[in-house]
This record gives C-alpha cells, structure tokens and sequence, in this order.
C-alpha cells in the first residue's frame, strides 16, 4: 500500500444502458469494446514509443465500464485521450445495433494504490468518486466527453507545454461549451465543461521526457 497520494486524470468510460442488455449482449459488447480499445492504445503506444505502464497505471472494471488512470506524467492529455475513445465508439455502433453509445468523463483528482486480494494494483480514493459524478448528471447525450474544472485546468498546462498539441486540437476544430454547474445527489456543486472535436480521430501521448534521447553535444 502506498500511503502517497497520486494526483492524475482519471477518464471514466460508461456504456450506456449496458446493465438493461442481456447477459450474452453485455458479454458481447464488452469483449469487443475490451478488444478495440486494446488496439486502439496500442497504437498509440507505438507511435509514442513508449510502454503500457508509461501511459496508463491501471483499468477499473466498473458495474457499466471502466476507470482507466493516466501515469502521472501525462496528467492533462486525459481529455485528449476521452476523445479518442468516443471517435472509436462510433465505428463499434455500425457493427453492433443495440449498442447505444457511451459517455466519457474526466478528472484530475487524487487516488492511492494499494495491492488487492490477488496481488495485483488497484486504485480507491476521491479522484474515482469525483469522477463518476460527472457521467451521472441528467440528460448527458451519448457519445459525449464531459471534463471536470480541474481536468480542463490540467488540459491547458499540458497544451501550454506541448504547442504542437495545441495545434493539432486546433487542426481537428477543438470545441468547448460554456463552464456547466450542477449539484450531485450529496447537494454538493460542480463545474465542468462538454468537449468535442469535429474532426476526430487517433492522438497518441507525448513521449516522456525522460525518454527523450540525448542532445547531441
């Protein structure tokens, strides 16, 4: 158990109406979202040329998806990355007709690891709960991306650190709504902001720095 806080993005992936399918649907829908996502990120591991665990810590199954944690490293591409994950969901929709879509959320927020019952990494803490507020809010559209105040903050330092980024967003007509408040089901307010691109697709993370090769001397 680490006693340390880890402050990340946490992007929460919900299906929508995933609990009303039937038992077989479920398993079919969640197999093949399991296996897309799977390539999806590991095409993004080689275009940045990095390994699984330098991009994301953990998976989270959840009752209607999944948590899945960033390294620290790369707080602030979360968003970025929530919006690879709808741009795939639209090609699964052509192949599966009840599947009705899914609704992202993403938080910067801190959680702790600590090893379960069968040895392996898992994650608690207010980052998750913080997170799933923000799927649960009424009348949230499919195939929607909805990021905290705190996840957008996180957005701007990492596109001020990387200006190539922010072209790209730019290049792909990268839009935010307005900032939205809402109260949860505890009566405690929240702010956050609907995202979307108009030309989607793929965007890997940046290499880390300290995979950087050397300067030349």
């Amino acid at each position: 158990m680490s006693k340390r806080a880890i402050n990340t993005d946490i992007v929460l992936i919900d299906i929508i109406d995933f609990s009303r399918l039937s038992m077989d649907k479920q398993l079919e829908i969640i197999s093949y979202l399991s296996l897309t996502y799977k390539k999806m990120i590991l095409k993004m591991l080689k275009s940045s040329g990095i390994t699984m665990d330098q991009m994301i810590q953990g998976m989270i199954p959840t009752g209607d998806g999944f948590y899945c944690i960033l390294h620290p490293s790369l707080r602030g591409f979360g968003p970025i990355l929530g919006l690879s994950f709808i741009h795939f969901s639209d090609f699964i929709a052509k192949d599966y007709p009840y599947f009705k879509g899914i609704r992202v959320a993403v938080h910067t927020g801190r959680i702790h690891r600590f090893e379960d019952i069968l040895g392996h990494d898992n994650y608690v803490g207010d980052g998750l709960n913080e997170c799933a507020r923000y799927v649960d809010i009424k009348n949230l559209v499919s195939n929607t991306v909805i990021i905290s105040d705190k996840a957008y903050i996180s957005l701007e330092e990492f596109l001020d650190a990387h200006k190539d980024y922010r072209q790209l967003l730019e290049q792909c007509e990268f839009r935010h709504s307005s900032v939205h408040t809402f109260q949860d089901k505890h009566g405690i307010t929240h702010k956050g902001y609907l995202i979307w691109v108009r030309k989607g697709g793929i965007i890997p993370p940046p290499r880390p720095t300290w995979l950087a090769p050397p300067k030349k001397s």
